[in-house]
């Protein structure tokens, strides 16, 4: 009979440490029970600044139906609250009580609050779970615009917290008692550095002071911080991230050792004076020390995994290293950050400082600080306590050469050999394959740049060509037909291609084409290139018909277009469905009528809403002022006018907009390619959301524009967007992609880095200027009407084979078999 093991947390070390038991228990000794706390499975913890701008990111840890109620068991929202040493049970808060064989403690960590007057008031959150996040993002949409928020600390989290705070629009200000920003990580020199980064970028520090207290309204709300040098902040928010405490109140209650500053005690082998209790992650000190980072986290589960297996692993020496990017910052510390000699580089214009720690003999890597510029962390940290394989000036500006047992990603304890290893012997060409395989890059991510070296050099390329006949990737080739001015397939493939092309690279070009303005895109040789729906510029559906989509810019119709549109479903028979994106969709239309459908949509002042294309499809939008109590600017207005403005513009994927006339987001602007919100002054701007496969909020990329100023971003963003996109990439990944992310967008379309802007705003003025709608321009001209019928050889013959049943007063395409069988729906003759 197998063993019974209770996990309590369900946090990323606790969720680690039911995998490891997993993956090592091949016999079924153990059966595993876990208790969480939170009523969320495990997520990533390293991510969660992440879900405050984006609650719909992906951050959980547990794949669906990975807890089977059998040999894995979870119960959440359930935390445990009285261990019964001598019984070996654990009593949860709802009265469960689960018998043990062995316990392992995963609790982890509590957010510390200083002992500050005033923190209780409303106002004020702590920054540590999903749920603090929900409230935090939403007091901080409810703040009037001349309200800041205050992060109390300036480490690794408030430095997080204030990057959320600052994308969602909230002027903020960070409050550190230690003389400079993050003092566990960077040395003087570094916070320094990271102070003048961050103060660039809009957040206010003050290093070396404290909170001294918090004021009220009559609400009992905070409305302002008094610092200790006397100073006072205005302020609607506070979030204290000033630092963790172990959780380790259970293991106190049952009678376990803890440290002198807090930790349930343990041993190398993570045992804790009750030989059938462990303590893993944030809530153990090994020799009375906390580790505040997931990857001594997991070290510690690998090696309770291990000892319950019968295993002898004992916890090595943990490596604290850390590379993160703060407020579009990039930092980094490894080993340690003072010693015997050092080497910096500094150069404060250019927000950069290095420095490399090394041995008196000047012989061995102890540490180093980066600061403004990361990219040699992933081949320095794995030299910690090595031999300097080159002078210091080298290692920090040049390349890296690591042995095969330097740890490569020390959050799963992957060495170079083991990376290796998946690309020479087990097939992983690029690093999707490589995580899959070990693990490498599925933590903090800091080592990715490190494994993509890796992979060139064991002479894996990953190729971006498009195609087999195009050896460029979409945005290279999008360069050479606007730089050469080459406007057919044909001419474009032979001077830069190779063979006849094929159903990737042709719907790609004829993309690119549409996109540099080329004309109606069914004429000539683009006839031949275009995708299945955009041939008969209406969205194909399952039976061979296809569905019809007018053009109702905003979601705002009059009663009249409204009654043409009723009338045109029932003299075609078309099935109608309201579209999320706030449209009126026609199925079952046969190829011979989209035209006499669209002359009657025409004639009422419709046109194509371009459901069929990789092209701006919808602005949806609420009422706004116009009608609602709370809006504040009219939505409805600006999203007719994004539409007509934006309309018929082709892209690398399809691209959905909607205004929001105030915060409460009636539009769910923050789930589309380009999102807008009113403010009291102006509309923020949100960038690259999506839903589909893998949903993801838009980012803040700018605050409090005015009209005008927000069409140019907008503009300049989608045309940024078609020159540099790839192919069926919607605007998240390609948002993603960039190097530099948002940062980098902002600076290409507010600060032209690049000098095009000027050239994107042209390039927009020409497509609006020139838009023309493909439905009329069809009709005006009988040759391209040719192209709808049914049977190019007996043009009056219509399709026949096309079967309905009647379901809930409208037609639909019957099921297979459903006529042959007798259905219980009435079946009508087309």
């Amino acid at each position: 009979m197998s063993s019974h093991l209770v996990v309590v947390g369900h946090g990323m070390v606790g969720q680690r440490m039911v995998e490891a038991v997993t993956d090592r228990d091949r016999d079924g000794q153990w059966r595993v029970t876990v208790l969480g706390e939170e009523t969320h499975p495990a997520y990533d913890r390293v991510a969660l600044s992440r879900y405050l701008t984006d609650p719909g990111a992906a951050l959980g840890l547990v794949p669906d139906g990975w807890y089977d109620g059998g040999r894995r068991a979870c119960h959440l929202g359930d935390a445990a609250v009285h261990v019964d040493r001598e019984n070996r049970v654990v009593r949860t808060a709802s009265g469960r009580e689960l018998t043990y064989d062995a316990l392992v403690l995963a609790t982890g960590s509590r957010p510390f609050v200083p002992p500050v007057p005033g923190a209780g008031l409303a106002g004020c959150h702590v920054y540590r779970t999903l749920d603090d996040l929900d409230r935090i993002r939403a007091e901080a949409a409810a703040l009037p615009g001349d309200r800041a928020a205050i992060v109390v600390g300036g480490g690794l989290l408030g430095l997080e917290a204030a990057g959320g705070l600052r994308d969602l629009g909230v002027p903020v200000h960070v409050v550190e008692f230690a003389p400079h920003l993050m003092p566990q990580q960077v040395d003087p020199g570094g916070g320094e550095a990271l102070r003048r980064l961050v103060e660039q970028l809009g957040v206010r520090v003050h290093a070396g002071v404290g909170t001294a207290s918090l004021q009220a309204d009559d609400t009992e709300r905070v409305v302002s911080a008094t610092l200790t040098d006397g100073s006072v902040l205005d302020a609607g928010l506070v979030v204290f991230a000033a630092g963790i405490r172990p959780q380790d109140e259970l293991a106190r209650t049952a009678g376990l050792s803890v440290g002198v500053r807090g930790g349930v005690l343990v041993d190398g082998s993570c045992r804790t004076d009750d030989p059938a209790i462990w303590a893993v992650g944030e809530c153990a000190a090994v020799d009375g020390v906390v580790y505040g980072l997931v990857a001594p986290g997991y070290a510690m589960a690998e090696v309770v995994a291990d000892r319950l297996l019968g295993g002898t692993a004992s916890l090595a020496a943990p490596d604290l290293s850390t590379k993160l990017k703060l407020l579009g910052v990039e930092v980094a510390s490894f080993g340690a950050t003072q010693g015997p000699l050092d080497v910096v580089f500094s150069d404060p214009v250019a927000g950069l400082y290095k420095k490399l720690v090394i041995s008196d003999d000047a012989r061995t890597l102890l540490g180093g600080v980066l600061v403004g510029d990361a990219s040699a962390y992933a081949g320095l940290r794995p030299l910690i306590g090595r031999a300097l394989p080159a002078t210091p000036e080298t290692l920090l500006f040049g390349d890296v050469s690591l042995s095969d047992d330097a740890q490569v990603c020390t959050c799963n304890a992957v060495t170079k050999k083991d990376i290796v290893t998946a690309i020479t012997s087990e097939g992983a060409t690029d690093v999707p394959a490589i995580k899959a395989c070990t693990r490498a890059g599925t933590s903090c991510g800091s080592c990715l740049p490190m494994l993509k070296t890796l992979l060139d050099e064991c002479g894996v390329h990953v190729s971006t060509a498009l195609c087999e006949h195009f050896a460029y990737s979409r945005a290279e080739l999008f360069d050479v037909v606007r730089e050469t001015g080459l406007r057919t397939f044909s001419g474009l493939i032979a001077a830069h291609g190779t063979g006849r092309g094929c159903d990737i690279c042709k719907p790609v070009v004829a993309s690119i084409l549409a996109g540099l303005g080329s004309g109606y895109i069914l004429d000539g040789e683009q006839a031949a290139l275009q995708d299945t729906n955009d041939h008969a510029l209406a969205n194909l559906q399952r039976n061979g018909t296809y569905s019809v989509v007018p053009r109702i810019p905003g979601g705002e119709i009059t009663p009249e277009r409204l009654i043409v549109i009723g009338e045109v479903a029932r003299d075609f028979n078309l099935y109608t469905k309201i579209t999320g994106g706030q449209r009126i969709d026609l199925f079952g239309a046969r190829l011979d009528q989209l035209p006499a459908i669209w002359q009657r949509l025409i004639d009422a002042g419709f046109e194509s809403g371009h459901a069929y294309g990789k092209a701006l499809r919808t602005v949806k939008s609420c009422v706004g002022e116009t009608w609602c109590r709370y809006g504040v600017q009219d939505s409805v207005g600006l999203a007719i006018d994004l539409e007509l403005r934006y309309r018929g513009l082709r892209a690398p994927h399809k691209v959905k907009m909607a205004v929001s006339g105030c915060a409460r987001e009636c539009a769910e602007a923050r789930s589309k390619d380009i999102g807008v919100i009113a403010t009291e002054t102006g509309w923020n701007l949100y960038v690259a959301g999506n839903g589909g496969f893998r949903p993801r909020h838009a980012d803040l990329f700018a605050s409090d524009l005015d009209t005008e100023t927000l069409l140019t971003y907008i503009d300049r963003i989608l045309m940024f967007y078609i020159r540099t996109g790839e192919r069926l990439q919607r605007t998240a990944a390609w948002l993603e992609g960039l190097d530099g992310g948002l940062d980098y967008l902002r600076s290409v379309v507010c600060d032209d880095v690049l000098g095009i802007g000027p050239d994107l705003d042209a390039s927009m003025a020409a497509h609006v200027e020139n838009y023309s709608d493909e439905w009329a321009d069809t009709l005006a001209d009988p040759e391209r009407l040719a192209r709808f019928v049914p049977f190019i050889n007996a043009p009056g013959v219509t399709d026949s084979s096309i079967e309905i049943v009647y379901e809930r007063g409208q037609p639909r395409p019957a099921r297979p078999g459903e006529l042959v069988a007798g259905p219980t729906l009435e079946v009508m003759p087309r």
